[in-house]
């Protein structure tokens, strides 16, 4: 399925959400939350996950490690916010969401595939993602992500329930197939990238169609 001011360096208890925590009050940071993500992401993308460290981080940026605890506290925050920078991509653009339902879901996971195949380390690496182990708190962007995603299935003949368990179906569908590209990724034997893709389409479309045969034909 992710901006008030406070005095410099202070914070809220590290345990809190770095999206329930303000951004800096300097009338014009030298960095924002997005640079920061970005800068995090192109490392992780050109080097691995692993290369992404605070240090790293505020080298790219032209910064001292010591400023960028300005901006985050901790590490877990750097990654809620390379988290939250991969929900913005999943989102389709204003005005662009099909009308209907089968269609408009099937727009968001492709595009939700897609991202994680530009970035296959996130599928592992990052808590909030498959196979990524800890949960990280959903930002803003996640939060859009979301509303967009019940917003695609709001005419849908299901019940809310029926459309919440139809959304989290589709979303291990989609984990799991960006968990199978990544291994395909370091065994090309596995399969090759195009055939992935017709694999992925057709499950996909069997998925919808199979909630909507499901519904509109009980007990068949």
């Amino acid at each position: 399925m992710y901006a008030n001011g406070v005095s410099t360096g202070s914070f809220q208890s590290p345990d809190a959400s770095i999206w329930a925590r303000p951004e800096p009050a300097a009338r014009q940071p030298r960095f924002s939350r997005d640079q920061i993500a970005a800068a995090a992401l192109a490392i992780a993308d050109a080097e691995g996950f692993r290369a992404v460290s605070m240090r790293r981080v505020a080298a790219r940026l032209g910064s001292g490690t010591m400023s960028l605890y300005r901006y985050i506290s901790t590490k877990d925050d750097l990654m809620a916010l390379m988290d939250d920078a991969l929900m913005a991509q999943t989102l389709v653009p204003d005005g662009e969401l099909p009308a209907d339902w089968r269609t408009a879901l099937a727009m968001i996971a492709r595009r939700t595939r897609a991202v994680y195949l530009r970035h296959p380390w996130a599928a592992r690496a990052l808590p909030g993602e498959p196979g990524g182990g800890r949960e990280t708190p959903i930002g803003p962007n996640g939060l859009r992500h979301a509303e967009q995603s019940l917003a695609a299935i709001d005419t849908a003949p299901f019940d809310t329930r029926g459309k919440l368990d139809l959304l989290a179906i589709v979303d291990d569908y989609v984990s799991g197939h960006v968990l199978r590209a990544a291994a395909s990724q370091a065994r090309p034997a596995v399969a090759a990238g195009d055939r992935l893709e017709q694999r992925f389409d057709l499950g996909l479309s069997a998925l919808i169609d199979g909630a909507f045969r499901a519904w509109a034909y009980p007990g068949t």
